[in-house]
């Protein structure tokens, strides 16, 4: 166990800041499964705007890495342009 009160700070720190990116990302791993899973192109691309600004936000944060977000919003808008096709 820890003997600093820096370190026993440190502890609580890390662990709600790694429960809080646990929610966020699991939060946006659902979100882009269920836009994922729609078929109507304009539903779809009114839950992209919304999810769009998730990712970004979650790479700012660094809960994601900013390539993932990348790669998750290109083959999404992917996934929106073969709806209309």
């Amino acid at each position: 166990m820890a003997n600093h009160k820096s370190s026993l700070k440190r502890i609580r720190q890390t662990e709600s800041r790694r429960l809080r990116n646990r929610y966020y990302a699991k939060t946006a791993r659902n979100a882009v499964r269920r836009l994922r899973a729609m078929t109507d192109k304009a539903e779809a691309q009114a839950a992209f705007v919304g999810i769009t600004k998730m990712l970004d936000k979650l790479a700012a944060k660094n809960t994601i890495s900013k390539n993932k977000a990348s790669n998750l919003k290109s083959k999404l808008a992917l996934h929106i342009n073969k709806l209309g096709a």
